[in-house]
């Protein structure tokens, strides 16, 4: 096969979540080439290991960017439950499949620290890594509110829902103004801090209230961050957004079949994904990276943006 089919075939399945009977009936009905799924996913994996150097560089890149999105969905490798993680900005994608969905899979990705702003939601695991600052995803909380509503109208937990929501809000609509800077806004900021403590003081009686306030209370010091950093937005929905295409697969494809065809997953995925991200057409760039391949023996410098 030649890079072009290789490199079409392999974006996709693995960036549009195209099923690998679709591509061959594709190839077979309209380009009258005829491939078969093993001859694919071996063209896929090999493809894999000739861009494992991008597939670390992304990772280290990630790991040395100011600011950083998280977010894992569920997976299933050899019919075992696994986690799909995604670390992500404007510039880099970076999957990552594994069995655990807590810590160690963070600690082993980051090392000691991370010196710079992760955004994510209100999973504890994340908590484990030392950073620089973090930001909780405000929609993950406003939607949990909006969820509760629906089976408790008990007066307790309208009071505290109806101030919290407003408090919220009220960061959201400051932070949205076209004039502003934290510096020039900071009275308002310090105010609503202010506000916050003294709903986390608060002692309420409802057990929904109470179980959001020992929230609250562990994570309210990053709940407005973005207030403090213009660049850093008040949700994590970045991240969502480039988990979805892993979604969109995962349904199509029922996930792995094998521990190799994960980590060609992982591979393909990010390196797709950060080539779009960078304004690259990931077609060409790779098919003219494994032609260099073959010419030199080495892979030229994963493409800046």
């Amino acid at each position: 096969l030649g890079h072009h089919v290789i490199t079409l075939t392999a974006w996709l399945h693995y960036g549009l979540g195209v099923t690998i009977e679709q591509i061959t009936a594709i190839f077979g009905y309209h380009f009258q080439t005829r491939l078969t799924p093993g001859g694919l996913i071996d063209a896929w994996r090999r493809l894999a290991e000739v861009l494992q150097a991008w597939y670390e560089q992304i990772g280290d890149q990630a790991r040395s960017s100011a600011r950083l999105h998280a977010d894992e969905t569920g997976w299933r490798v050899r019919g075992l439950t696994c986690w799909l993680w995604c670390f992500a900005n404007g510039q880099v994608c970076y999957y990552l499949i594994d069995r655990n969905r807590g810590s160690p899979v963070l600690q082993a990705f980051f090392g000691e620290a991370f010196d710079g702003i992760l955004l994510h939601d209100f999973w504890t695991a994340y908590e484990s890594i030392d950073v620089a600052d973090r930001q909780y995803c405000l929609v993950h909380l406003l939607r949990e509110l909006e969820k509760v509503d629906q089976h408790n109208d008990a007066a307790a937990w309208q009071v505290f829902a109806k101030t919290l929501r407003r408090l919220l809000r009220d960061g959201i609509r400051l932070r949205k103004r076209s004039d502003f800077t934290p510096e020039k806004y900071q009275s308002r900021i310090l105010r609503l801090g202010r506000r916050l403590d003294a709903l986390i003081a608060a002692d309420v009686d409802d057990p929904d209230a109470r179980r959001l306030l020992k929230r609250l209370r562990r994570t309210g010091d990053h709940l407005f961050t973005f207030l403090d950093y213009p660049q850093i937005p008040f949700e994590n929905n970045f991240a969502e957004r480039q988990i979805r295409p892993a979604v969109i697969l995962r349904k199509n494809s029922q996930s792995n079949h094998s521990d190799r065809g994960a980590r060609t997953q992982a591979v393909l995925m990010s390196i797709y994904r950060t080539l779009r991200l960078r304004g690259h057409d990931p077609l060409q760039t790779i098919a003219d990276a494994l032609r260099t391949y073959l010419q030199t023996g080495q892979l030229p410098p994963l493409p800046a943006p």
